[in-house]
């Protein structure tokens, strides 16, 4: 699996591909989609099943996840975790907070954004880098918005606050391009106030990995 691959010893990570039939709800889950539309509701269904088979590993019964405020998912006492889900993918990652101070994933199809996306997702100096990178067949553009989402959900169970994409700088590194398959690292640099309200340090910024394969970027973070 990609994304178990991606973490380290600890965390527990369950994906899927698509949204199998006859999978349930628990009844708050369901109350809280209940007006959504069929493939948010599917998508809903199929990641929070795999949080469950996840936290299942870790020895918890079956309990909802619901969402907070910020649409964050809701874990319970003593759990980190974090959900994705793309056209072709859906990811669940969860691990014990006395191991792991946060985690954070993302998943997007490896294609370019769209036309006028970049400029509202970035900020000049990731910009300025973009342009100047050969054109070697990887979704740089995507790949930044990839992190950047990764980078928000790592963000917000340490200090409970907003991250706009404006409030943090990425910068890459590529260790491995061959046979449509790409793998790197990225630095998240926080240009904001990083003060913790989960009674740790600072927040300066976060060490992430990235693999792009099979049209799939995935990006993850993990602060152990």
């Amino acid at each position: 699996m990609i994304l178990q691959s991606m973490m380290p010893r600890g965390v527990v990570a369950r994906e899927a591909t698509d949204d199998p039939d006859g999978l349930t709800l628990l009844p708050r889950e369901a109350a809280e989609i209940e007006r959504a539309v069929d493939k948010r509701r599917r998508e809903y269904t199929t990641v929070r099943h795999l949080a469950r088979e996840a936290l299942g590993e870790l020895g918890f019964d079956a309990v909802p996840i619901l969402k907070g405020d910020r649409g964050q998912p809701l874990w319970p006492r003593g759990v980190v975790g974090s959900l994705t889900h793309c056209d072709g993918f859906r990811g669940a990652v969860v691990g014990f907070a006395m191991g792991v101070r946060t985690v954070g994933v993302d998943a997007e199809p490896h294609l370019p954004l769209p036309a006028g996306v970049l400029p509202s997702v970035s900020v000049e100096s990731e910009r300025d880098v973009l342009v100047g990178r050969p054109q070697d067949g990887i979704a740089w553009d995507r790949l930044l918005f990839c992190a950047k989402e990764a980078t928000y959900k790592a963000w917000f169970p340490i200090t409970g606050r907003w991250l706009g994409f404006e409030d943090a700088a990425i910068t890459f590194e590529r260790t491995d391009w061959a046979g449509g398959a790409a793998s790197g690292t990225f630095h998240s640099r926080i240009l904001i106030d990083g003060a913790a309200s989960d009674g740790g340090a600072p927040v300066a910024g976060f060490d992430g990995r990235w693999r792009i394969t099979d049209g799939l970027i995935v990006a993850s973070i993990a602060v152990v």
